[in-house]
């Protein structure tokens, strides 16, 4: 829970971002709004802008910059100077305005269903909490808190309860209503068989006479000849009885010479185009005639073919349920997050963080349709 976090590099974003925001220069705001809070005026009330109404929550500029600095963290993306700044500031905005306004979206729903997180529950916690941190009492506990957290212990409280009420809605509401029977996952097997069928595989020997290059990089005629006539001294000596793995260990420049020129199994589709026609005409154990590639000449033998062999249903059954029911959620969060928007009353103070929000859903989902 506690982390140790490096404050100075972050509260200097913030305060860039902030002078930014203030003179207008990314995306601008309606005067500001007294909103209660903890006290920094005279009748207990902090000025805030407000950047958006739903279903009369607000969202603020204070919680916009927080979201866009955790962001540009998260994203890592580089803000040491202004321009840098305002570039992330642009590729980050539209996706944490679309996140700030479903958040709200969900915990509103929570706390509609009647989810809520019980002081006991929170005692509970923050009472692990010090146990795991092995603090001494509340006031150390509390200090932590805000060194490395920057919160109070109410802060902390509805962070927990905001992140209660979305897991609670994302489980009941969403989670529950994806299913996957074992008739779906078959047919989705059959109809997708090619995803789970391992590929046709070889095992060869290959003995490789490396072909010396000419000047600036041409081929020398005499060179290739030679080349070309050393692979084949090599494969009249196999043809006349001799291991082909003796062989390729003592002519060939090639790395598996080591091995008797073993290679494989190996996926066919990995071997140059040449060397993969050429295996390709080939039975068990027969040799190959020199095969020219950019290396050199190749002389080949196929060891053992295997054919593309379909895995198990039973197999891969857990894949294909963990792929499915992913795809799946993601379906049903959009369309219940799409329910909700078409619900909900939504008021911009601004047209340019609308005009984010928007474009930022319709690039990701197709067009989406916002009541209010």
């Amino acid at each position: 829970m506690l982390r140790q976090l490096k404050w100075a590099g972050c509260w200097r974003v913030v305060v860039v971002l902030a002078t930014l925001m203030s003179a207008g220069s990314v995306f601008a705001q309606e005067a500001p709004v007294a909103v209660s809070g903890r006290p920094s005026e005279p009748n207990g009330q902090i000025l805030q802008r407000i950047l958006v109404k739903v279903n009369g929550d607000i969202i603020t500029q204070t919680d916009l910059e927080r979201r866009q600095v955790e962001a540009i963290r998260q994203d890592g993306l580089r803000a040491t100077t202004e321009t840098e700044l305002r570039q992330a500031l642009v590729k980050v905005t539209p996706r944490v305005l679309s996140a700030a306004v479903d958040e709200l979206l969900i915990v509103q729903q929570g706390r509609e269903l009647g989810y809520h997180l019980s002081e006991e529950q929170f005692q509970d916690v923050v009472e692990n909490i010090k146990t795991e941190n092995n603090f001494a009492n509340d006031e150390e506990f509390h200090e932590a808190l805000m060194q490395s957290e920057g919160m109070t212990i109410d802060d902390l409280h509805r962070t927990m309860e905001r992140q209660m009420l979305i897991n609670q809605v994302q489980q009941v509401e969403i989670l529950q209503k994806v299913v996957l029977t074992d008739s779906e996952a078959r047919e989705h097997y059959d109809n997708n068989l090619s995803e789970y069928t391992e590929p046709e595989t070889i095992t060869m020997r290959e003995i490789l006479i490396r072909v010396a290059e000419g000047l600036g990089g041409t081929v020398n005629v005499a060179a290739d000849d030679q080349a070309r006539h050393e692979a084949e001294e090599a494969r009249l000596r196999i043809l006349a009885g001799e291991d082909f793995s003796l062989v390729a260990i003592s002519v060939s420049d090639a790395a598996s010479k080591a091995n008797g020129g073993l290679i494989g199994p190996i996926d066919l589709t990995f071997v140059n185009d040449a060397v993969q026609t050429a295996l390709l005409g080939l039975g068990d154990e027969e040799i190959s005639g020199p095969i020219r590639t950019p290396a050199g000449y190749h002389i080949l033998q196929l060891v053992e073919r295997t054919e593309p062999t379909p895995l198990p249903f039973e197999e891969v059954r857990e894949t294909i349920g963990n792929s499915v029911f992913s795809e799946r959620r993601v379906e049903e969060y959009r369309n219940y997050i799409g329910r909700l928007r078409n619900e909900a009353v939504i008021e911009w103070k601004d047209t340019q963080f609308e005009e984010a929000f928007l474009s930022y859903d319709s690039e990701r989902d197709g067009d989406v349709t916002v009541g209010g």
